[in-house]
């Protein structure tokens, strides 16, 4: 699951379970809040604004699918179904659009719209704005790093207090004969990856995400989409990934970078609570966890900013709520920085608000939460669109296995797919 959390927790289960167990009373509301897994933070928000509530409503908790994809699935079905209970939604950032387009979300009260957000970091509210409206409200921003072995960069020469480049990174794998921690797999962690990329060199994959699906115009052909296509090729085609990158997703890269054959890896911040516990059960001597840097996103060129991938997720009421105004309050108990800082120290998931950042406690559990909210300031959303289902399933298809991307026509051709697709003339 990208952007969230990519591993469920039996924890979350638990607890999402205990709370499902509430039935609604004669007297008092239940809100259904699905959520997305994670290590149980979610069910224990739900039980403290239940707790806070004093009787107005009760917040259980349905939990969705483990990938992002499939979690779209069942909220858009459930959606377009008119389901009531769909109450409050853990929707990842991407499919917002999708949902609001047809008018499936409920409209976000002005009052709650500047209570939860007048402190919100711009690219999260960004990504929670659709038609230039409020759509859902922002909960975590979560960006990818450049994690790194100190070890491998001092043999290969790098500084890393400087900002360092794709081909940096590229030619120091070569030298110190070291894999690099990507996600190779053909999921929506490739759409990530293409699109931070694209977006570093100040461009985007589509002309325009506001327009219809037959004017929609991808263009991974140009320059920008080569180039990435070029990055990632070298990395296929030379082996810098390692044997097995087909199947190298956040977790599986994770695991690579730890090992003897570690060196650079981009990933979310969730590799750093893993990898601490990972150490405190011994399965992972403690001095691969000392040897661990981290910087802001590889840039593509020297002279341009990197754009970091942004995930994250918004919470959104579902239209056919039978109680909206109640849902939007729990939303407001749910979303308190306060709130979102003790998710991020529970689960690893950074907070969309700015005040959040100021939590003491981050220094010693998160001591890279400063380059987090650098990153998220820098960060880039994927393609919103209502059609981004069909961009993101044309891109993976296309661009993996990454051994096989021919940079000067893998783009074009992923651009005539997407548009067939879209014009109906192909199916995904």
């Amino acid at each position: 699951m990208t952007g969230s959390r990519p591993r469920v927790a039996a924890t979350a289960m638990i607890a999402a379970l205990a709370l499902t167990g509430c039935g609604e009373t004669d007297d008092t509301p239940v809100l259904t809040w699905y959520i997305n897994p994670d290590d149980g933070g979610q069910a224990a928000l739900a039980e403290q604004c239940t707790d806070e509530a004093d009787g107005e409503y009760i917040i259980q908790t349905s939990l969705l699918p483990n990938d992002a994809p499939a979690q779209r699935e069942q909220l858009a079905r459930r959606l377009a179904a008119g389901d009531s209970s769909l109450d409050i939604m853990s929707v990842d950032l991407p499919f917002i659009p999708e949902f609001a387009e047809p008018g499936f979300l409920a409209p976000v009260p002005d009052d709650v719209a500047e209570n939860t957000t007048e402190d919100t970091l711009d690219g999260p509210l960004e990504a929670a704005t659709w038609g230039d409206e409020l759509v859902a409200i922002p909960f975590t921003a979560n960006p990818q790093l450049l994690w790194y072995r100190e070890s491998v960069a001092e043999e290969a020469g790098l500084d890393m207090d400087e900002p360092v480049t794709w081909d940096d990174i590229i030619d120091a794998a070569r030298e110190t004969d070291t894999y690099l921690g990507i996600q190779g797999v053909r999921e929506e962690s490739m759409t990530v990856w293409v699109n931070a990329l694209i977006a570093s060199q100040g461009e985007t994959i589509l002309a325009d995400e506001q327009a219809e699906a037959d004017q929609l115009q991808p263009q991974l052909g140009s320059e920008a989409g080569q180039r990435a296509a070029e990055i990632i090729s070298t990395i296929g085609s030379e082996g810098l990934a390692g044997p097995g990158v087909a199947s190298l997703d956040e977790e599986q890269g994770m695991r690579l970078f730890q090992g003897d054959n570690g060196s650079f890896m981009v990933n979310w911040p969730f590799v750093w609570p893993a990898t601490n516990a990972a150490v405190e059960g011994g399965d992972l001597d403690e001095e691969v966890l000392d040897d661990i840097g981290w910087a802001q996103y590889p840039r593509v060129e020297a002279d341009t900013e990197s754009a970091p991938p942004l995930g994250g997720v918004a919470l959104a009421v579902g239209a056919e709520s039978e109680h909206p105004d109640l849902a939007y309050q729990a939303v407001e108990c749910i979303v308190q920085p306060e709130n979102q800082a003790d998710y991020f120290l529970t689960d690893g998931l950074p907070p969309s608000s700015d005040s959040a950042y100021a939590d003491d406690r981050f220094e010693d559990e998160f001591p890279m939460a400063e380059d987090i909210r650098e990153a998220i300031d820098n960060a880039a959303p994927r393609p919103q669109t209502p059609f981004y289902n069909e961009v993101s399933e044309g891109i993976q298809s296309r661009f993996t296995p990454i051994s096989g991307i021919d940079p000067e026509t893998t783009g074009e051709q992923t651009d005539t797919f997407i548009q067939q697709v879209l014009r109906g003339e192909r199916l995904l």
